[in-house]
């Protein structure tokens, strides 16, 4: 009988806005079928979060950000203080449903997969916009039309929704702490440049995305607004525009050319079909979050590049490795 790894999930908050959200994810890792055998949350230069989780959560360790403020260290440092061979994240205003870790880790069976990472399902806080393009769930932090619907191979994960070997995370460096979000600034693709690292560190690893490990990501009202819809788009092009820099256009944009050569026109199709309602509408968006994601690449690809290897703090691959053993939590070095 196989025996699933020992799994450490780690939940990184910044504000005492999100406190439900923040309750019902813990919540959600507690009820899982198959229990996590750790829970970290790391507060991201909060006091006053800090010291309300401490008393509020029994059984969780509540730690502080140790690295720079914003979502890439706050990630590091539950990579450091993770205690198992799998670490997993999830987002504060997420909640796994019951199987999700076990649908994770099941994954693990197989020696070169060193990720495996789930379905992130939308959750509107109000009434799913009739204009969104479902191929945009992205924009919210959520899986979108586009992804496989089955087991398979992919480039990287969403964040809300990704585990990974832990030793992996330490060789590769962790995550780059001039890449991402801090606090509501819309940047990203932190979770991807990791990926194409740890792909790029050892031939033959395999990163798994697994619809049946499924979470549900909150949309509050202001993420359901044109006007974040544009700014989440330009943002991505600007982060996308640094990854690029940093791991090579041809890996870091691979997945977004065949997305644009097939994803978006069978989107434009759908949209302008007859009898749609909201269509022409739908197609404006389309076109609105193409133009701005592709602006934001084009600035950010005539901006100077990032100082700094890759690695926490700009410090290099090895000052993760060094701080962290790649024994300690259990996995493959």
């Amino acid at each position: 009988m196989n025996t699933l790894p020992s799994v450490t999930v780690v939940v990184c908050a910044y504000t005492l806005d999100r406190w439900d959200d923040l309750r019902a994810a813990i919540g959600s890792l507690r009820a899982q079928r198959h229990p996590v055998d750790e829970i970290v949350l790391v507060v991201d230069h909060c006091p006053e979060l800090y010291e309300r989780a401490s008393t509020a959560f029994t059984g969780v360790r509540v730690l502080a950000n140790t690295g720079r403020q914003g979502l890439s260290d706050g990630r590091n440092t539950g990579v450091e203080a993770a205690r198992c061979e799998v670490v997993a994240f999830l987002d504060d205003d997420a909640a796994a449903e019951p199987d999700w870790s076990e649908g994770l880790l099941a994954r693990y069976a197989d020696p070169d997969v060193a990720g495996v990472g789930g379905l992130v399902r939308p959750w509107w806080a109000t009434r799913r916009p009739a204009w969104f393009p479902p191929e945009f769930d992205w924009v919210v932090g959520c899986s979108y039309r586009g992804l496989p619907r089955h087991l398979a191979p992919v480039r990287n994960f969403i964040g809300a929704n990704m585990s990974f070997r832990r030793a992996e995370v330490v060789a590769a460096g962790g995550f780059r702490a001039d890449l991402g979000r801090v606090g509501t600034r819309p940047l990203g693709c932190e979770e991807t440049e990791l990926c194409l690292r740890i792909a790029a560190r050892r031939p033959g690893t395999v990163l798994l995305h697994e619809p049946a490990a499924a979470v549900r990501h909150r949309v509050p009202a202001v993420r359901a607004t044109w006007g974040y819809f544009v700014s989440r788009c330009y943002a991505e092009g600007l982060s996308k525009a640094q990854v690029a820099r940093l791991g090579g256009t041809h890996a870091a944009l691979a997945s977004e050319r065949a997305y644009l050569r097939s994803t978006v026109p069978r989107a434009f199709a759908r949209a302008l079909r007859p009898g749609r309602p909201a269509g022409l509408r739908t197609a404006g968006a389309l076109a609105g979050g193409v133009g701005a994601t592709v602006a934001g690449y084009a600035v950010g690809r005539v901006r100077h590049p990032a100082s700094g290897p890759a690695g926490r703090r700009g410090a290099g691959a090895e000052a993760v490795a060094v701080r962290l053993p790649a024994t300690a939590g259990g996995g493959r070095p």
